[in-house]
């Protein structure tokens, strides 16, 4: 159980958080570090550096308050005197502010959430209509990253015979990536008129989103004794053969039975690559999911990791109105989310996460 961090404790464990980040600074001034070393204390730097600031700036207005209080009991004239109190009153407002942002920088992190992740999205119930919307997913997921000006990296792609994808998986990097992204496990439906439906009635679809982040050699040992590996020709929508070379990879991870393909690289050896990246990342997401068992469900139930066959969110086109059921959030802007404006639903999310474990709710 996570407590919240008030008074003479918090602003201990920030003075000393503000040390080791003066500590590093002249470290690194030193110019007599390791490629390794400087790499680590750089992490630690950063992780450092927003708790750091956001103390200095409670300091700086703590200070401007207590001067402002010594002047006002030496103030004579009644002008100034109702001056100085509206200012106190909004340093006083604005200590408050920093003080609950600061309880927040200083809760426990996901030690994944600098990480890049791997998407898999899956069209699941609805057939053709489940598929195009999965594409229709995938491209919100596209424009999202763009607007944070992350790179997203096709791996694995099956199109759907009438559009979309019954599958794809692709790897999205940047800074951080994880941590926004991670709350998008689950099952996505969708509730629009088809193309192909001639009466226009509202169907009912569902895609399928799982989001694992990157892992690192450190991570998981994944050796290549333990792996099948295998060749065959790439191929189209519907199964449709494009080429005739074997560059398409299996990779079948032996002691787990995990199974990998890869065909969108140009060479058999870029696809070699990127299916072993992505198998590394599902068994280390296998690991994953057999920690957050035991975690216990409220933070599973929030986050929606591991949870493949949970709804988390319906999209009901005829009413342009987006749903999270996670948190009971309910927008009436399904347009302008599927253009990628997905912080209108992740940043009530993180703010809901942020508020139990402030409450010191097992999440």
């Amino acid at each position: 159980m996570v407590r919240c961090l008030t008074g003479d404790i918090m602003f201990d464990r920030l003075s000393i958080m503000e040390q080791r980040y003066q500590e590093i600074q002249e470290k690194l001034g030193t110019g007599t570090l390791d490629v390794k070393e400087m790499t680590t204390l750089l992490k630690e730097l950063s992780s450092l550096e927003d708790p750091v600031e956001a103390y200095r700036f409670y300091q700086t207005k703590k200070t401007e308050l207590e001067d402002l209080e010594s002047l006002l009991e030496l103030e004579t004239d009644p002008q100034l005197i109702e001056m100085a109190k509206m200012e106190i009153d909004a340093l006083e407002e604005l200590l408050v502010q920093t003080e609950e942002k600061l309880k927040i920088l200083l809760l426990p992190k996901d030690p994944n959430d600098d990480k890049n992740v791997i998407v898999e999205i899956k069209g699941a119930a609805g057939g053709d209509e489940g598929n195009i919307f999965a594409g229709d997913l995938f491209r919100m997921y596209s424009r999202y990253a763009e607007s944070k000006n992350w790179k997203v990296e096709i791996l694995s792609a099956s199109e759907g015979a009438m559009g979309g994808f019954t599958s794809i998986e692709f790897m999205v990097s940047g800074k951080l990536v994880y941590s926004l992204l991670k709350y998008e496990s689950g099952v996505h439906r969708v509730q629009r008129v088809p193309e192909t439906e001639s009466m226009g009635r509202v169907h009912t679809s569902t895609a399928t989103v799982l989001v694992m982040p990157e892992a690192e050699e450190l991570e998981v040992d994944v050796k290549w004794d333990d792996i099948r590996f295998d060749t065959f020709n790439s191929s189209g929508p519907g199964g449709q053969s494009v080429n005739t070379t074997k560059s398409a990879v299996r990779l079948t991870h032996l002691p787990t039975g995990m199974v990998v393909d890869c065909q969108e690289g140009k060479s058999q050896h870029e696809n070699k690559d990127k299916a072993f990246r992505l198998l590394k990342a599902r068994i280390y997401d296998m690991f994953l999911q057999e920690q957050l068992e035991k975690e216990g469900a409220e933070r599973k139930a929030l986050v929606g990791r591991g949870q493949r066959s949970e709804k988390i969110r319906t999209y009901n086109y005829p009413q342009n109105r987006v749903s999270d059921h996670r948190i009971g959030l309910t927008l009436q802007r399904l347009d302008v989310i599927m253009e990628g404006r997905l912080d209108l639903i992740i940043e009530p999310l993180i703010n809901e996460f942020q508020k139990r474990q402030l409450l010191g709710e097992d999440v």
